[in-house]
């Protein structure tokens, strides 16, 4: 027996995201500890956190709901990855490949939402 949000290819992959986010985070220098790490982990963390409750949800305007936060967190941590990348944090291909893999999810979670 799984719960159904187990069950989402999106929620597979915005948890291995959020776990190279994390990564990313935990790797900033101390000054950034507070500021940018947090707030990366903070918004990491809602992505897969609101996938998860939005599918449990029974009415279709609530599971709506929890897919358009989890999309905003989604566009919340580009903007954190373009701060990481100017301050150095962050390889080009890094930004990319993060980058790529945030606007898939964002693609997939406007679908659900809009469905």
């Amino acid at each position: 027996m799984s719960f159904k949000f187990e069950r989402l290819d999106v929620w597979k992959c915005s948890i291995e995201w959020a776990d190279a986010l994390f990564d990313i985070a935990d790797n900033l220098s101390p000054e950034y500890r507070y500021s940018l790490s947090d707030q990366l982990r903070r918004a990491a963390l809602s992505v897969p956190t609101n996938i998860a409750e939005g599918s449990g949800r029974d009415q279709v305007k609530e599971k709506k709901y929890f897919y358009r936060i989890a999309k905003g967190s989604v566009y919340e941590i580009v903007s954190l990855l373009v701060m990481t990348g100017k301050r150095g944090f962050l390889t080009p291909d890094e930004y990319k490949t993060l980058y790529t893999e945030s606007n898939e999810i964002a693609a997939i979670l406007s679908k659900l939402a809009s469905t």
